[in-house]
Formats: structure tokens, C-alpha cells, sequence
């Protein structure tokens, strides 16, 4: 039976039926039958990894990688192997990697698939768009993280999550899935490290869920598990980034606070070097100096904390929501070749326009973000109308040389798809 009838979840799923089957996002719980065949599949997620195989064969650098592993061996070694082997026949995907790894047991661990894969970003970006508009954006934005294969169990063994996750399962075998608490896990192991090898004793202690193709897996964050399997099988986890406040303002805004507060460019009063220091004297007086400017710049960045708090936080927010709630990627295979395949269009009059599932156009003040990117906008170009128009397309391009500038800017982006052409549309 569904547990939500609707896909993607409607809004009461989010806001009445998750909290009230996880005790608040605080457990475990199965849902079944929620994710569509045509939102993702196992074939969809082997398409990932043949484009991953694809940037490898060009020499192309890119975020999503694979590893694999031979029972619970990370195998580095195999890599350049898997990735670099001629395609697997038609339906003979199994036998294929098992020839590669020299073993019947194997598993390769997909991530970043959202950057390499347009139908997962789209067809789960729906169920990251529903739980964004029911539950709350999470900062760091959602992964997709492929584990395929017929392992025997997880190759991170039993271990913990930290944070809020969903693992969708796309069979065509069944996964047994394990959970413990924090609590149970250390009073049954006597601390948190993962378990590996023979680790059977424990299942009988955990919380036991058989996910079968379509299924869902609500994993709060910091509960130990493990999946299990006897047959071949694809599954991705969709893990939440909401990174800790003090993460974010120690990993972004304290150290752009920092560059800018201590610059020391050459010819400047702050770039003038040191004088040489008495031997005789001691450090004293170099201490009194760096403690100085140190405590200068401290003092100067806690006037400055709030306005750089903010605007870090705008533009985390609108690439996240313009990144159709996917975390945002440097080298992103889909987006590089989306933005390619844009730049040759010819844009006339009455070309048809659309923004790119599940990516989102946000114009703020003469900012605009598309794709986890920003552009400059103006926005009597980009007005609140044409802007509804593309989000929600296919819409005509106007006769105004600045809208089909500012469309091509954007198009740089990878969030723009052309429809249809102006030829086709008289």
C-alpha cells in the first residue's frame, strides 16, 4: 500500500503524516511504494554511471565519482578499470562488473548523481521540491548517492548517519535494512565506531525493514545502519545537508571576513613588511604587534557580522532554491553540457523558452539565480511576469534585443532547454 497516494508527496505528508510515523523526524520509519518508476528507476541510475564512465573516457573533470568496493574492500585499485572498460552488453550488467572486480560480490558507490544524471535531478528534484515547500530548506542543499550492487552488506559496514536522509530503493531485489539509536548502538557495541566483518549478532537487536522497489526509507540523523542484500539491486540515498551554524560561518563567512579585514597587498600601509626584531629583546614586542592587528580585525569583524551573516545567507538560499534544492557542484557534468548546448542555439523572436527541471529562475534585486548560479539581472528586463513565464514554460521570446540578451546570459547557466524554434512556432 502507498503511503502517500500522490507523487510527489503532497504538502499534509510533509507537515502531518512524516512527523507523525517518525516521532518527529526522531525514527525510522518504511514508506511504501512512494517513488514512481518514471521518477527513477534502477536502469535510470545505471545511465549515471555510464555518463560518469563517459567524462572519464574524455578526460573530463567532474564532481561525481564512483568507488568500488569487493565485499567490504574499498578497491581504488579498480577504478580506472570499471571506469575505463568497454560498455556492458545489454542487460548484462552484473556479469560485466563481475568480470571487472574478479569477484561475485561487488558494490560501487555512485555520488553526486544529480550532476550527471538530467532524469534523477528532475525526477527526484520533484520529491526534494515537495519536501522543501512541506518541511524546510535544508543549507547545504540535497545529494543523490547511488549504492548498487549484490553486496552482502553495506560496504561502510554498520555505521552512522549524520544526517536526515531518505533511501529510495529501485530493486529489482529486496533490501534488508537494519537500524539502531545512538543509545542502543553504543550500549550493544560499547562505543560509535562502525562495525565490520561478521556482525550478525547485532541485526537481531535492530530495527528491520525490507525495502522493496518504489519503496522509501525515512533515516533521521545519527542513527546507525546497514543494507543487506542477496540479489542485485540499486538504491539512492538522498541525504539532507543542514550543516551546523558554526560550519558554516567557520567554513564561508569568517574566513571571506578574514581575506578582506587582513588584506596586506604590496604599497599598502598594511602590506609594509615587519621590522627586523632584536634578538636581545625576545618576541615581546613581535607578539604585541600580531596581537594588535589580530585583535583589530577581530574587533572590526564583529561590527561587520551581521551584514556578512545576511548576505551569505541570500545567496545560499537562492542558489539552493535555484538548484532545485540539489547542493551546488563546481564541475557539473549536465550543467556544462546543458550550457553547451544552449550556447549554439540561435535565439530569435518567437523562439520558445522554458527553465530546466527542476531548477528554478529567482530574480532579487539585480541578482539572478538559475541553476545554483548567479547573473547579473535588470529587473525591468527580467520582469516578475517573463520570470513566472520561464519557471513555468515553454514561453515565446519577445521582440526585445535586451530580453534575448539577457536569456542568453542565462542560458550560460545550463537552466535553460529550448522548445521549440522560431521557425516551427509560425
Amino acid at each position: 500500500m502507498s503511503s502517500t497516494g500522490k507523487w510527489p508527496p503532497p504538502h499534509a505528508f510533509w507537515t502531518d503524516t512524516l512527523p507523525a510515523k517518525t516521532d518527529g523526524m526522531r525514527r525510522p520509519y518504511l514508506f511504501k511504494g512512494v517513488v514512481p518508476a518514471s521518477a527513477a528507476n534502477a536502469a535510470t541510475v545505471l545511465d549515471g554511471f555510464a555518463a560518469i564512465r563517459r567524462a572519464h573516457a574524455t578526460g573530463l573533470e567532474i564532481t561525481a565519482n564512483a568507488r568500488v568496493y569487493v565485499g567490504e574492500e574499498h578497491r581504488p585499485d579498480l577504478v580506472d578499470k570499471v571506469l575505463g572498460a568497454d560498455a556492458w552488453p545489454e542487460g548484462g550488467f552484473i556479469a560485466w562488473m563481475q568480470e571487472q572486480v574478479g569477484a561475485e560480490r561487488f558494490s560501487l558507490v555512485l555520488n553526486t548523481l544529480e550532476s550527471v544524471s538530467p532524469a534523477l535531478a528532475a525526477g527526484l528534484g520533484e520529491f526534494v521540491g515537495a519536501l522543501i515547500g512541506g518541511w524546510g530548506v535544508p543549507a547545504g542543499g540535497a545529494e543523490l548517492v547511488a549504492f548498487v550492487g549484490n553486496y552482502s552488506g553495506t560496504a561502510f559496514g554498520v555505521h552512522e548517519g549524520y544526517e536526515n536522509a531518505f533511501l529510495t530503493h529501485y530493486g529489482p531485489g529486496t533490501k534488508d535494512f537494519y537500524c539502531w539509536s545512538a543509545e542502543e548502538y553504543r550500549k550493544l557495541t560499547g562505543g560509535s565506531d562502525p562495525l565490520y566483518g561478521d556482525y550478525t549478532w547485532l541485526l537481531e537487536h535492530g530495527e528491520h525493514f525490507a525495502l522493496e522497489p518504489g519503496d522509501a526509507l525515512f533515516l533521521p540523523e545519527r542513527v546507525f545502519h546497514v543494507g543487506r542484500q542477496s540479489e542485485f539491486s540499486a538504491s539512492v540515498a538522498i541525504p539532507l545537508y543542514t550543516f551546523p551554524d558554526a560550519a558554516i560561518a567557520r567554513g564561508w563567512i569568517a574566513p571571506d571576513m578574514v581575506e578582506s579585514l587582513l588584506v596586506s597587498a604590496p604599497d599598502t600601509d598594511a602590506g609594509r613588511p615587519s621590522p627586523m626584531q632584536p634578538l636581545s629583546a625576545g618576541p615581546g614586542e613581535l607578539a604585541r604587534r600580531l596581537g594588535a592587528v589580530t585583535a583589530a580585525a577581530f574587533t572590526a569583524a564583529a561590527e561587520q557580522a551581521t551584514a556578512a551573516a545576511e548576505e551569505h545567507a541570500h545567496q545560499r538560499w537562492h542558489t539552493v532554491l535555484s538548484n532545485g534544492g540539489w547542493q551546488q557542484t563546481e564541475n557539473d557534468l549536465a550543467r556544462d553540457e546543458a550550457a553547451a548546448a544552449f550556447a549554439v542555439t540561435d535565439l530569435a523572436p518567437g523562439t520558445s523558452i522554458a527553465v530546466r527541471a527542476p531548477y528554478r529562475l529567482i530574480v532579487t534585486g539585480r541578482q539572478a539565480f538559475l541553476r545554483g548560479c548567479e547573473a547579473p539581472a535588470d529587473p525591468a528586463v527580467l520582469t516578475p511576469g517573463l520570470v513566472e513565464r520561464l519557471n513555468n514554460g515553454p514561453t515565446p521570446l519577445p521582440d526585445d534585443p535586451q530580453v534575448v540578451s539577457a536569456i542568453r546570459t542565462l542560458g550560460a547557466t545550463g537552466g535553460l532547454t529550448l522548445t521549440t524554434t522560431s521557425e516551427e512556432t509560425e
